[in-house]
């Protein structure tokens, strides 16, 4: 099939379009026609040989997909063969097909076209597991989100306002801070002007993928209660200056999570809990993620240069067939 392959780690040009093996299906899996898939930040690292996938998982980069259903295990009951189908993946999504636990997958909705619909199921997912499961947020709360302006931050606020948060990002531009409240969220802060631990003063749940040089004014921000989750460390991963007196006195929680590495179980979970608590809103069309360009496969190169550059607004999604 075709696909993505990489034969050393390094930049952008080393992804080249080649053939790869088929897939094996595997006894809870759907094997899936892709048709688009989506770039994540994880990729880039993956490239460059610094996050290999999971055991078992395909070492062909890819998070996420939207396709067909093309075949389906014994074992695997409720779908139809050519079905529309988006799906977390722990890899293999660089390419034409790739096999998946039925449970990570989900049916698409009329109101998404393919490249919306391949742009979804990692920042979505990654967005509701970590904000509404892990930190519990709830209406009447507030949130601050940093990187408003990235697929996860686009995801983040859609997902909040849905849920009646008040929603604060932060983003490094004036540009980008005007599009992230022209998509929804009530406070933008540009955080190369302005301090966010004092704009953001008091909110209850943060989540956070800059890492270490964010923790300690994440401390200084977060409400008495508040939720601090930590989902990547773009800015470092070794901090010094966390107050734990600070912790303590505020009595917030300072939590870590990460998704590709779950178990099939945990990530079927996360999308039923998704399903149950937002399918009504995917069906009537009040989810949509923000496509930021959509590339053919095999100018990967480029959307890799894209994502890297940080010009981009929500997801940068490649088209496969």
């Amino acid at each position: 099939m075709r696909a993505i392959v990489i034969s050393t780690p390094g930049g952008p040009d080393v992804l080249q379009i080649g053939d790869a093996p088929r897939p094996v299906l595997g006894p809870r899996d759907l094997r899936i026609d892709v048709r688009a898939t989506a770039v994540n930040r994880a990729d880039l690292l993956q490239r460059e040989g610094h996050y290999p996938p999971p055991p078992g998982a395909s070492d062909i980069l890819g998070l996420e997909c939207a396709g067909t259903v093309a075949e389906a295990s014994a074992d695997v009951s409720g779908w139809r063969i050519g079905e529309r189908v988006m799906a977390l993946l722990p890899g293999g999504g660089y390419a034409e097909e790739v096999v998946v636990d039925a449970g990570s997958a989900m049916r698409v909705p009329d109101a998404l076209s393919d490249e919306e619909a391949a742009a979804l199921p990692e920042v979505f997912l990654t967005a509701f597991s970590n904000l509404f499961l892990l930190a519990r947020v709830h209406a009447g709360e507030s949130a601050l989100v940093h990187g408003g302006g990235s697929g996860v931050g686009t995801a983040a606020t859609t997902l909040l306002k849905l849920a009646g948060v008040r929603v604060l990002v932060t983003a490094g531009s004036r540009e980008k801070c005007e599009r992230c409240l022209a998509h929804g969220a009530d406070v933008a802060i540009n955080y190369r002007e302005e301090d966010f631990a004092e704009k953001a003063r008091g909110v209850n749940v943060i989540l956070d993928h800059i890492g270490a040089p964010y923790v300690a004014r994440d401390l200084d921000a977060i409400a008495i209660d508040g939720r601090i989750v930590i989902i990547g460390s773009m800015g470092g991963s070794r901090s010094t200056e966390v107050d734990i007196s600070k912790l303590l006195g505020k009595r917030a929680q300072l939590i870590g999570s990460t998704l590709r590495a779950r178990s099939n179980e945990a990530k079927a979970e996360i999308v039923r809990a998704f399903v149950a608590r937002f399918g009504e809103d995917l069906e009537a069309g009040r989810i949509h993620p923000v496509v930021h360009s959509v590339l053919p496969l095999d100018r990967a190169a480029d959307a890799h240069r894209l994502m890297a550059s940080n010009e981009h607004f929500g997801k940068i999604v490649l088209r496969v067939r």
